[in-house]
């Protein structure tokens, strides 16, 4: 018997498939991790999770195809993502979002014709997924409600593109964007020019509150934003080339 429309199986074979992609070592929605891009190819690559202090990576997906772009709900227990080994050849108009507890996902489409997806990311508190596509930003109601994509009305456009952004701090007062040279990171505040945030790093993602993590290399690393040093996150039986990550502050 086929899936039902739009539902499909963790991509393993057999009673595999049922594992909670976690599989008991990380609690959705509870426990503090960070999901990232994994694997030599330039774009996509494998979907790997670890606890935020650290530990052992626990793979994700295992489809062969490959998996970009991540983006954690804010309640950790959904994750968002594209699914191809570049944007060019990712499912044309597809936006998968996988159930951090049960391994299910769907597929979210946009309209017939438009630009295929660039960034994902949540919005309305988790209520619902923005999609860059092209010029485009897309509105998709989060599953289980779903629904079709509408574009996001000029009146919503600075909120939607506020939730694709690295926003830091709390509330927000500055976003990490690539400097000048772009193997570097900057934080721009309101006003004023860039300030350098560290050389050779990439794939900033905000880090609850007060820090930012970002890769440098083959390691993932968090600043605070005030005083204070960075601390790197030990990855153990990891994938190569550790990237676009995401993260679930835990908790509060």
């Amino acid at each position: 018997m086929r899936p039902a429309a739009g539902v499909l199986l963790l991509g393993l074979a057999g009673c595999q498939g049922m594992l909670p992609p976690l599989r008991g070592e990380i609690e959705p929605g509870r426990d503090p991790f960070v999901v990232f891009v994994g694997g030599k190819a330039r774009a996509g690559g494998d979907l790997f999770a670890v606890p935020a202090a650290g530990g052992t990576a626990l793979p994700i997906t295992y489809s062969g195809v490959g998996e970009m772009r991540p983006a954690l709900a804010p309640d950790g227990s959904a994750l968002a993502f594209l699914r191809g080994a570049s944007l060019r050849d990712s499912a044309p108009g597809t936006i998968w979002v996988m159930n951090l507890l049960s391994g299910n996902e769907r597929q979210l489409r946009l309209p017939r014709g438009s630009p295929g997806p660039e960034e994902v990311a949540w919005m309305d508190g988790g209520g619902s997924i923005v999609v860059r596509a092209g010029d485009g930003l897309y509105r998709f109601k989060a599953p289980p409600a779903s629904g079709p994509a509408e574009p996001v009305p000029p009146p919503e456009r600075a909120q939607a593109e506020s939730a694709l952004a690295v926003l830091l701090g709390a509330p927000a007062f500055a976003r990490a964007t690539p400097c000048h040279d772009a193997e570097d990171l900057c934080v721009v505040a309101d006003s004023g020019a860039p300030a350098l945030l560290a050389r050779g790093a990439r794939d900033a993602a905000r880090w609850g509150d007060d820090s930012v993590a970002y890769v440098v290399g083959e390691v993932i690393l968090v600043r605070p934003l005030g005083p204070g040093r960075e601390r790197r996150v030990p990855v153990s039986g990891g994938p190569a080339s550790p990237r676009q990550i995401t993260v679930f502050p835990g908790k509060r």
